[in-house]
């Protein structure tokens, strides 16, 4: 499994792809903003990995692939 990664900014806002597995508000107060959204389309049969804009990132017939492609992705 990929790890989950935390960074910071050198101002000290930090970012990372959510998880409840780091109690983040013992840190802070929480701001979440999605970085994509992971919808079924019905027309390809697959599930597809869109970020903020709409853009396409990923497509598969597995929404847990398309969940574990997330992870790694945001987490690299």
């Amino acid at each position: 499994m990929t790890p989950h990664v935390l960074t910071f900014t050198e101002n000290g806002e930090g970012h990372c792809l959510y998880t409840e597995a780091i109690e983040l508000g013992s840190i802070g107060r929480l701001t979440l903003r999605r970085a994509t959204t992971i919808e079924f389309n019905e027309t390809s049969q697959q599930w597809e990995v869109r970020d903020a804009d709409g853009v396409l990132l990923h497509t598969h017939p597995s929404r847990e692939v398309c969940l574990a492609w997330e992870h790694r992705h945001f987490n690299s």
